[in-house]
């Protein structure tokens, strides 16, 4: 008997092994989601004059490292760690940054698998690498564990927050900046495929979905979505800072689990923030669907700004200047 039950089982598992092998071949990387139609409005990002922020490296827990953007703020202020959008790197906050440090010390890395210089472009170690990264950065830069830390993200940035709110390095977190933050695929406020932005590699993460859940991870650093960066962005003078496409065990450690109504309702304190014209999602739903888990958020839809206007948006960074008064 005991035979036949263990015969089934290894039926079942080549079984369902082979179907996830026959997901993942189907479904490749076209490749042409840098130059395809569809997307985000980069007009404003490439159009805009900052000077970029100072950068230093710290020491990952790993033994790797990563490019850091820091500015000190006054005496006893609250950290702030700044988690960039899917495609860029930290520099994105290069203004915020600035706009921010009279009232916070700033650090804005290059999140793993980012920016100019990666070990390993679009790709992790594990799932749950960029919280570690996160939280060493703060270990690094706290100095004092009286120090208030706030997580700010946009995007996928936003997601990441909301994710780290829920795990193991929850307690670090004493309160969150949301920028038009990715909740998850089907979420009510999201748009198809972010308004075109990003195009997923549905059969093949099913596949790499069904062997991790059998335990099998040897393939999480094949490419599971890929993104429509303007070619105006690949091709233009900063194009060595873009990242088109994301392994799936990045992909997965970049946003809230599958559960996100259990991360949300995990937050601290915090503050979203989003454009009234936002192209990727439904900046009104995120109000009445995060209230439904927690009470503890301040909403602000700001009118005529984009999904990545909204960053430096000067309702924004009102909002947080005064977000971060009262942490």
């Amino acid at each position: 008997m005991i035979g036949r039950v263990l015969g089934f089982l290894a039926i079942s598992a080549v079984v369902t092994g082979g179907i996830a092998l026959g997901l993942i071949v189907s479904d490749r990387p076209g490749g042409a989601a840098a130059t395809g139609p569809g997307g985000l409005d980069f007009g404003s990002q490439l159009g805009r004059s900052v000077e970029p922020l100072p950068v230093e490296r710290v020491e990952m827990r790993d033994g790797s490292t990563a490019l850091v953007r820091h500015l000190a703020g006054p005496e006893g202020a609250p950290l702030v760690v700044m988690a960039h959008g899917s495609g860029w790197d930290g520099g994105q906050f290069d203004a915020l940054a600035r706009a921010l440090s009279d009232v916070a010390e700033v650090v804005a890395p290059d999140l793993r698998g980012h920016g100019a210089e990666p070990e390993r472009r679009g790709d992790v170690d594990h799932v749950g690498q960029m919280e570690d990264d996160l939280a060493d950065l703060i270990a690094f830069y706290r100095r004092d564990e009286t120090r208030r830390v706030v997580l700010l993200g946009h995007s996928s940035g936003g997601g990441l927050v909301i994710r780290f709110a829920n795990g193991a390095h929850r307690g670090l977190l004493d309160g969150a900046v949301l920028l038009a933050p990715f909740v998850q695929y089907d979420a009510p406020m999201q748009r198809e495929n972010s308004g075109g932005w990003a195009r997923p590699l549905t059969r093949r993460i099913v596949g790499l979905t069904m062997l991790n859940t059998v335990g099998i991870t040897a393939l999480d650093h094949l490419v599971a979505i890929e993104f429509a960066m303007p070619e105006a962005v690949v091709q233009g003078p900063e194009g060595h800072r873009a990242t088109t496409a994301y392994s799936w065990r990045l992909n997965k450690g970049y946003a809230p689990r599958r559960d996100w109504r259990s991360d949300v309702s995990a937050l601290p304190g915090f503050l979203l923030v989003a454009g009234a014209e936002d192209e990727a999602f439904v900046a009104e739903l995120y109000e009445p669907e995060f209230t439904k888990e927690t009470d503890r958020g301040e909403y602000l839809v700001v009118p005529d700004a984009g999904h990545l206007d909204i960053v430096d948006a000067p309702g924004t960074v009102a909002a947080v200047k005064a977000f971060l008064n009262d942490v």
